[in-house]
Parts: C-alpha cells; sequence; structure tokens
C-alpha cells in the first residue's frame, strides 16, 4: 500500500538522523532511494528522478536563498537591521515583540512566498533575539507561523491562484474571504505556540554566519530611512508585479519589465545592489570587504541548501511513484460534504507527498465534479482546499527543512514544532472555511 510505503520511509528517516546521527542531505537521498525501488521505479531512471527532484527545487530557491542571506548579512554587519529591530521594540515594546513580529509577516507575506519573506525578515528577528535576549523561537516562531498562514491560504501565492482557476473562483474574492480566516487564525496560533510548554523550553542558537553578532552605537548605525529603503525595496517590486499581474490583460514591454523586476531573483538581486552601495561603505574601505560579508552568508547557506534539495528529490520519488494517483483514486466515490473531501484529499496528499502545490492541484481536480450542483461557493472550495495543503509538513517538505535549519533545531524537535502548528492551521481553516460558507449563505451572497 502506497501510503504504509511513506509512513515506513518517514521512520526509516528518522531513525537515520537522530539514532544513527547520519547527515539530513545523505539520509533523505537513501531513503528516496529506498522508496523508489520500492515503488517500482525503473532502476536506470532513479538518478534522473532524484537529480530532476533536487533541480526542481534548488532551482526554485538556491537563488532566493542564496541573495536573501546575503541582503540580510550585509544588513547586519552594516548596522541596518540593528536599526529596523530598534525603531520595532520602540513602537510596540519588549512586551509586545511577538505582535510586531505578526504583524510584519502578515504584511509582508500577503503577497510574498512564504521563503522569500523567510529570508527577508529573519535576519530583523535574529537582531530582536540578540538585542532582548529573548529565545529564538519566542520571537522566530511568531514570523514563521504568520507567513506560514499567508502563504497558504490566500492568493496570488501559487496554490490558492491554481486553484481558483480551476473552480472558476474570483481571485479578488477568495483573498477577501480569505484574510477573515488567514488573520485571526494566523495571530491566534503564533501567539500561543510559542508559549506552549513543549515550544517554550527548547532553547535553540542563531546558526553561525547568518546574522552579525556585533551591537552597533547609535552613531554608527545608517538611517532608519535607507534601512527601511533596502528592506522593503524587494517587497515593493514584488509586490507591485503580482497586483500588475492581477490586474492586467495581455502583454506589452512595460508588462514584460515589471514581471521580470518583480521575480524573487532578480528584485533580490538588484536589492542586494543596492544594500552594497548603500551599506558597504559602513562595513569596509573595499569591496573586498563586503565580498567577505557575502561569501560568509553563503557558506553558511551551502548546507541548508543540500538539505532543502534532497527533500526536494524525497517529494519528486513520492510523485512519480503514482502516490497521488492513488490517493485521488481511492477518494473519488467519498459521499462528504463537498467542503470537507476537498480539505481532506489535500490533507493526505500533504502528508504523503510534502508538496502543498501538487496537493491542492490534485485535490481540486478530485473535488471539482462536487462542486457542480452542490450550491457551494467557489470561492470557498478554494480556501478549504488551500487550508488543507498546510496541514502536517514533515520531512518530505522541503519548507520543513528551512524552518529546521535556520532555526537550529533536531528533526525531532521541529516536528514538534512545525509540524504541529501547521495541522492546527489547516483544522481552523477548515472551521473557518465551514463557517464562512454559512455566513455567505445567510446574507444570501
Amino acid at each position: 500500500m502506497p501510503l504504509l510505503v511513506v509512513g515506513i520511509s518517514v521512520l526509516i528517516l528518522l531513525l537515520l538522523m537522530t539514532r544513527l546521527r547520519l547527515n539530513g542531505f545523505a539520509a533523505l537521498l537513501l531513503v528516496a532511494v529506498g522508496v523508489a525501488l520500492v515503488q517500482g521505479i525503473p532502476v536506470a531512471t532513479i538518478p534522473d528522478v532524484l537529480s530532476e527532484g533536487i533541480g526542481d527545487q534548488i532551482g526554485d530557491t538556491m537563488l532566493t536563498i542564496g541573495l536573501g542571506a546575503m541582503v540580510g548579512r550585509v544588513m547586519g554587519d552594516s548596522g541596518a537591521a540593528q536599526r529596523i529591530a530598534g525603531r520595532l521594540l520602540d513602537a510596540f515594546g519588549p512586551r509586545w515583540v511577538q505582535v510586531a513580529m505578526v504583524v510584519t509577516a502578515m504584511l509582508i507575506g500577503v503577497t510574498m512566498f512564504y521563503e522569500v519573506a523567510f529570508i527577508i525578515i529573519v535576519p530583523i528577528a535574529f537582531t530582536l533575539v540578540r538585542v532582548t535576549g529573548a529565545k529564538l523561537l519566542w520571537v522566530g516562531l511568531p514570523m514563521s507561523i504568520a507567513l506560514s498562514t499567508m502563504h497558504s491560504f490566500l492568493p496570488p501565492h501559487p496554490g490558492p491562484t491554481a486553484v481558483a482557476a480551476t473552480f472558476h473562483a474570483s481571485v479578488g474574492l477568495t483573498l477577501f474571504y480569505g484574510l477573515f480566516i488567514a488573520v485571526p487564525a494566523g495571530a491566534l496560533i503564533a501567539l500561543t505556540w510559542p508559549r506552549l510548554p513543549f515550544v517554550a523550553r527548547l532553547t535553540p542558537s542563531i546558526p553561525k554566519g547568518l546574522v552579525s553578532e556585533r551591537e552597533f552605537t547609535e552613531e554608527e548605525m545608517p538611517g532608519l530611512g535607507w534601512s527601511l529603503c533596502v528592506a522593503l525595496f524587494p517587497v515593493v517590486l514584488i509586490v507591485a508585479a503580482a497586483v500588475t499581474d492581477m490586474g492586467a490583460t495581455g502583454e506589452g514591454p512595460l508588462l514584460n519589465v515589471v514581471a521580470f523586476v518583480g521575480s524573487a531573483p532578480i528584485a533580490l538581486l538588484l536589492t542586494l545592489c543596492l544594500a552594497v552601495w548603500a551599506f558597504g561603505p559602513r562595513i569596509g574601505r573595499s569591496l573586498s570587504d563586503v565580498g567577505a560579508s557575502c561569501t560568509s552568508a553563503a557558506q553558511a547557506m551551502a548546507m541548508i541548501l543540500l538539505v532543502i534539495g534532497a527533500g526536494g528529490a524525497f517529494k519528486n520519488v513520492l510523485v512519480e511513484g503514482g502516490i497521488s494517483d492513488y490517493i485521488k483514486d481511492a477518494t473519488d466515490g467519498w459521499s462528504i460534504s463537498p467542503i470537507v473531501l476537498a480539505w481532506l484529499v489535500a490533507v493526505i496528499l500533504r502528508i504523503a507527498l510534502g508538496s502543498a502545490t501538487v496537493a491542492v492541484v490534485t485535490a481540486s481536480g478530485v473535488a471539482l465534479p462536487l462542486l457542480a450542483g452542490s450550491g457551494v461557493h467557489p470561492e470557498v472550495m478554494v480556501l478549504a482546499v488551500a487550508c488543507g495543503s498546510i496541514a502536517f509538513s514533515h520531512v518530505n517538505d522541503p519548507g520543513f527543512w528551512l524552518f529546521k535549519e535556520y532555526f537550529n533545531l533536531s528533526v525531532i524537535e521541529a516536528i514538534k514544532v512545525r509540524t504541529s502548528y501547521t495541522t492546527v492551521l489547516a483544522v481552523l481553516g477548515l472551521g473557518g472555511v465551514l463557517v464562512g460558507e454559512w455566513v455567505l449563505d445567510v446574507l444570501g451572497v
């Protein structure tokens, strides 16, 4: 049974990494090869399947994570991150630092990928940890939870947008309805999870090389205006491209330019150039000093990227092994509420495959025939599938490894923290979707 294969492979992976202390990159590749053999993927094609999975994952994330880490390190070494962190503390106070991170993450995360927004905000979170003396998860976890919610629940993120097209739903209405679910659910979990005993007792340290350990004086730091300008520059470019893409029809030179500069890698590359120009003199007298700062960030990211790539290989083996088709066939005959079915299929696929995008696309295909004549609003169905796709993030999800490595957690610790919060978010999302459909029916919308 394919789902049994997934379960056993996860257990073996945990055994390799916890008991045998095997490196995550090697452990993921070994398990991926084993699953490929069990699922009947021809031996001769297994290397290609692994390479394709690594290439797809690294291709999507390497430029974003690498450039983002360099921007973060330049901002840290110049004092810009400390300047922004200090102003957040002045505005919210040390007591409300978690609220500051949630608000910042939700505003930036509405239109930005989880990975991109994470890389942009995490240097500020690290700096707040150093300045306030708070625990890393106390400050960083609310940020991650808020970003996860925005990315998984709402368009224009790729999963919800793809499902909206399948269900012929309005992207604007889906975003509008979704905000009433995502904001309270994300804020509730973001402010609750760091206080839970099994989270509060964890005390990971900031990974070496990703943030400056120097504390700057007032005179040494750049002004708030320039610090915010550099931090928000990629956000403005990416948001402008997303809004233009949603509202524009056809093609043209200007639209192509907006799409180009608004792509995450180009936006971050331009931001790095701006950061070097604005803050370079504060780091050193020559470009070699700035280059050393960027090199340090790249070296710190090397193993993180390898592990994320191996996670992509594991995911691709599961997809090529036919597990998504098996789940789709098994759920075709279920006679339950289309909202619950759409959510449940997305959850099962997410657990089995790790890919939220594959989960939502497949789940929407299963639920589409049930939508006609059901009376359910298509925008609500989009949200049902989208919130199901966030559930149970674990070792076959490349985002899990980004979270684990940046917050310096063991595999078991990351499962306790991230797997639990993503699952509860999915359940709260389902509740919000069911209530939302009821409210729309009462109002006669």
